[in-house]
């Protein structure tokens, strides 16, 4: 008899995947109840890394994991070189988070925000997981299809099973899209086990319609029985239909139940499985009708078995009879329509198989299915060696050939909304481009994805995406390379905020070396511990970017950060303390001094720093800044001094260490001055003074206080003579500097003027002129007068030139 639904079941196994939005009207997949789920969970409950993941937030640990193990993954296919390897161990990587994902999902409340945000998540990885299944079946493929592949079948004879298997060798589109039947029934049989309805918790009969046969015994044993309304009077398979009478009303309700079921079953393409529950429920003869499907083959054409001995032939020779009877099955409207869809599915009748069809999935599995099954059906008649009459087929079966693009112009043209709805969900459209080899399309929907500032991507979606754009990379497929870089970059701006400190260098590494560097030094930035600057730099420099230019960034980026431009106003502001502002600014040199090599460039943006803080009267803050720079910068900080001594250094180098030398002047001449403030005002002795009308004692003492002020102040007068003292002029130095300028300055002046003429720069050389005549350096001085009419001369000749130019002589455009 029928059992009623039970709670304890011993058959009953933990489900092994939770269902996901893509079926969750579908009628293979819905949720298993949660209390029955964490009843079976018990066993588990004591994993401490399942305990971990539970008591952490879904989004943090996830991306933590996820995150990690992807690298991982990209790491270790880097070192051998095998992109399928990699594609394996990014969907081992989904199906580990996704198990943990389930564990928080049945010990969670359900509605709380907790229990929604991993439910999300483990949707969208239940998705993700099995695009990367999808791309590496797919991926397997086609590396065979730039094999050679040659298969000899003129003039052999070929089995219907023979035909199909060189159909499947030589036709792509018939391959690839068995393969996509085939991904789209391993994703629904991992479903399987959360069917909410299953057979088996209703029943333990193991014959069919066994309410119906009891009423039909008790009818002829005279008793009368509970059922009002007339049932068949036979127990057949046909009796339903033939006599025009249902079954005992328990009977139909397990009876839809398990027909329901069984096309579950067909559709996770586990027909096996199907006919052995059949059997165990007592339906044999069910079971029986969905054998008629397989392709005859008698292996006997090709060779005897050992002795000699015929081999038995497998298959259905009359296969095309019984394809015929499954679509007129399918046709019979007095069937269940998932009775109908079971043998529609066998037979290539569409019409009958789309309305049990509630998914996108189950939609493309339909036409897939379909246009396969005709394809195959055509190769077989049209190329099979047997000499038969085929029974004919509706030509509305004809009809449903169709290319794999077809199909999906199909589905997003089904009158379902919901499967117009799903068709633009993001990974059904990643699937819908890998599956049609579209790689431009699927990179151009990331980038608008990416793109988008009104609906903000998942990050798990985003980071799914920079893999496929280096998957495509690894695999030397050519893409549209600045979008591929947008959604790369956006990814790792993605890490930068979430902090994922150890995955940022990598992945800044994929990106062109201009947005490498301005990528990674936006993120230094932010780093403030020096251990965490020195772990940052380290990663960089392991994972191959330019740590030079990034730190000088990164400097530069500071620095310039609410700068302000210095003028002659400024004269009269007071000295101002320190700012938080300015203690960034200050900090900032720490990037360039770790490196000893990058001296150089400390020492220059230490100059500008300090020429800002100087401008803007904060003199504390320079010498701050003057500090940060290692003692003997100016001396070592060029890689050419370290290595071979020598001293001749770039113009821009020697210019630096001047700067550096006057700054450093400028500021020891303040701390000096303010050194001598604070003595002349502050360390003057206080001069005593003697009470009127003293005594003895007194005097005593005060003449012993005048004394010790006396002393006190010899010493401070002696200090401050100390500070302001200058030292010797040695005249003998003062009177060959003097003939030095005299013998140099003329003949380097011009050496100068010939230079600029012979390169044509012909206004600067009129611009000498203003240089030694200028007050400030009085280089006309030191002009003989027949030097200074020889170049007065050479001032000729350039004003000369520049007439021949069409300028005036001193270099201005006529107007």
């Amino acid at each position: 008899m029928r059992l009623a639904p039970q709670g304890q079941y011993c058959g009953v196994r933990p489900p092994s995947d939770t269902a996901s939005n893509s079926f969750g009207d579908s009628t293979v997949v819905q949720p298993v109840s949660t209390t029955l789920q964490a009843s079976m969970l018990t066993e588990e409950a004591g994993d401490e890394s399942f305990q971990v993941f539970h008591d952490e937030d879904p989004d943090e640990a996830v991306a933590r994991d996820l995150y990690s193990n992807f690298l991982h993954c990209l790491r270790a296919s880097q070192a051998d070189d095998q992109v399928l390897g990699l594609l394996g161990q990014y969907e081992d990587a989904c199906t580990e988070i996704i198990e943990r994902l389930k564990h928080v999902v049945n010990r969670s409340v359900p509605g709380q925000d907790r229990h929604k945000r991993a439910q999300s998540l483990l949707q969208l990885l239940t998705q993700e997981r099995c695009t990367w299944r999808l791309i590496g079946s797919l991926q397997h493929d086609r590396q065979r299809d730039n094999e050679p592949m040659c298969v000899d079948t003129l003039g052999k004879y070929q089995t219907e099973k023979q035909l199909m298997l060189t159909l499947y060798e030589n036709d792509t589109t018939v391959r690839h899209g068995q393969l996509v039947i085939d991904w789209l029934e391993k994703n629904a049989e991992e479903q399987l086990d959360n069917y909410y309805d299953q057979v088996e918790f209703f029943t333990d009969q193991t014959g069919a319609w066994e309410n119906t046969l009891h009423v039909l015994a008790q009818k002829r044993n005279g008793i009368c029985s509970e059922q009002r309304r007339p049932i068949v009077d036979h127990m057949d398979p046909d009796a339903p239909i033939r006599e025009g009478l249902p079954l005992a009303d328990l009977d139909m309700e397990d009876e839809a139940r398990l027909l329901k079921y069984l096309f579950a079953y067909v559709r996770a393409g586990q027909l096996s499985e199907a006919q052995r529950f059949l059997m165990k429920v007592g339906q044999s003869w069910r079971a029986a009708t969905l054998e008629g499907w397989k392709l005859y083959h008698d292996p006997n054409y090709e060779s005897l078995g050992p002795d000699g001995v015929l081999r038995n032939p497998e298959g259905n020779m009359h296969r095309d009879i019984w394809k015929a009877a499954c679509w007129r099955l399918a046709q019979e409207e007095k069937m269940s329509v998932y009775e109908r869809a079971v043998y529609a599915t066998y037979s290539g009748n569409l019409d009958q198989l789309l309305p049990v069809c509630h998914t996108w999935e189950d939609h493309l599995w339909a036409y897939l299915r379909v246009m396969v099954d005709v394809r195959l059906e055509q190769e077989v008649r049209i190329n099979s060696a047997l000499a038969k009459q085929w029974q004919k087929l509706p030509d509305r079966y004809w009809n449903h050939s169709m290319t794999i693009e077809a199909a999906f112009h199909k589905v997003e043209a089904s009158p379902s909304q919901k499967v117009q709805i799903e068709a633009k969900e993001p990974f059904h459209l990643m699937q819908k481009y890998i599956i049609l080899d579209d790689a431009d399309s699927l990179v151009e929907e990331m980038y608008e994805w990416c793109r988008d500032d009104s609906v903000k991507a998942p990050p798990q979606l985003v980071r799914f995406m920079a893999h496929i754009v280096l998957l495509f990379r690894t695999i030397g497929k050519s893409v549209k390379e600045k979008l591929c870089i947008a959604i790369l970059e956006t990814y790792v701006k993605q890490l930068i905020e979430e902090h994922q400190v150890a995955l940022i260098a990598t992945y800044t590494a994929t990106l062109p070396q201009d947005l490498q560097i301005e990528c990674y030094a936006k993120f230094l930035e932010g780093v403030q511990q020096a251990d965490d600057r020195r772990q940052c730099l380290a990663l960089a420099e392991e994972a191959g970017l330019d740590v030079a230019r990034i730190t000088k960034l990164v400097v530069e980026n500071i620095r310039s950060a609410d700068s302000v431009e210095l003028s002659m106003d400024m004269q009269l502001l007071q000295q101002t303390a320190t700012t938080d502002e300015d203690r960034s600014k200050i900090n900032a040199i720490d990037w360039l001094v770790f490196d000893p090599s990058q001296r150089a460039e400390a020492l220059k943006q230490a100059n500008a720093i300090m020429r800002m803080f100087v401008g803007t009267r904060k003199l504390s803050a320079a010498r701050d800044v003057f500090n940060k720079l290692p003692a003997g910068s100016y001396r070592s900080h060029h890689p050419q001094l370290e290595k071979t001594g020598n001293v001749d250094l770039c113009a821009e180098d020697e210019n630096a260490i001047r700067e550096y030398l006057c700054v450093k002047a400028y500021l020891d001449a303040n701390d000096g001055f303010n050194d001598w403030f604070e003595h002349y005002h502050d360390m003057k002795p206080e001069k005593p003074a003697m009470a009127t009308g003293a005594n003895f004692t007194e005097r005593v003492a005060f003449e012993h206080r005048q004394k010790q002020y006396e002393n006190e102040l010899e010493r401070w007068r002696h200090t401050l003579m100390m500070q302001t003292k200058d030292c010797e002029r040695d005249m003998t130095r003062m009177h060959q500097m003097r003939l030095l300028r005299q013998l140099c300055l003329p003949p380097l002046c011009f050496l100068l003027h010939t230079i600029l003429h012979s390169t044509e720069q012909l206004n600067k050389c009129l611009q000498l002129a203003d240089v030694i005549a200028s007050e400030q350096y009085k280089l006309y001085q030191v002009f003989q007068r027949a030097e200074l009419q020889k170049f007065l001369q050479k001032l000729r000749e350039s004003s000369i030139a520049l007439l021949d130019t069409g300028c005036d002589a001193l270099g201005y455009k006529f107007e």
